[in-house]
């Protein structure tokens, strides 16, 4: 999990974990200033902390993993129940590469299920995955390909467009359930149009994602 300035969700996200022996958890801090890794370290003992950027997060933590499996878990998404069972049996079937979650907002208004279905029909046509959805694949998979690429934005994106080309991508239900602050805070049209915006300009138009992490705000 990378973590940055967190404290306000960490708790919950973590206390909602269920691990068994057969699962390990790892916190990697990108350079918070508030308690996320005093919170985290509530919950395990591998809480860690690294340069700032969270493809450089992501890769420390998964350096640091012993299992077969990874999991990149935002601070701010609930797994569904038995979502550790559901992954083993995913990635044992067939030349699965990898694989997410569909996407659910925790609010009720309708706004909010018209963006999960478009999220969700995107990521179903494009078989790109985008981080707050759960990524999951085998570590022999993330080591071969050489992990995320140290980009500031996208690299959910980019390793997605990699791993395609190694096998089949799949999102399943029951859905990850990812907080709506993003959305509150910068505005449901707003957000929902650069992030769509900004997915089409790197995938198709190429364009860098230097420039396109300028129109994101910190919203922690």
């Amino acid at each position: 999990m990378p973590v940055l300035n967190e404290a306000k969700v960490l708790r919950d996200t973590l206390g909602r974990l269920t691990l068994s022996g057969n699962e390990e958890l790892i916190v990697v801090d990108g350079g918070s200033v508030d308690r996320s890794m005093l919170i985290a370290s509530e919950f395990t003992e591998k809480v860690f902390q690294a340069k700032t950027g969270r493809a450089n997060v992501m890769n420390f933590g998964a350096k640091k993993a012993a299992g077969e499996i990874l999991l990149f878990l935002h601070a701010d998404c609930i797994l569904p129940f038995n979502a550790f069972h559901i992954i083993r049996e995913t990635l044992r079937s067939g030349p699965i590469a990898a694989g997410a979650f569909t996407l659910g907002i925790a609010h009720p208004g309708l706004c909010f299920r018209l963006i999960e279905w478009g999220t969700n029909l995107r990521a179903w046509l494009t078989s790109l995955i985008y981080g707050d959805q759960g990524m999951f694949m085998r570590k022999e998979t993330f080591d071969r390909l050489g992990g995320f690429a140290d980009i500031p934005l996208m690299e959910d994106i980019e390793i997605s467009l990699r791993l395609k080309k190694t096998g089949k991508i799949v999102f399943l239900k029951p859905s990850i359930t990812a907080s709506p602050r993003r959305w509150l805070k910068e505005g449901i049209i707003y957000t929902t149009q650069r992030d769509w915006f900004n997915a089409f300009s790197y995938t198709f138009l190429k364009v860098s994602p230097e420039k396109l992490v300028r129109r994101y705000k910190d919203v922690r």
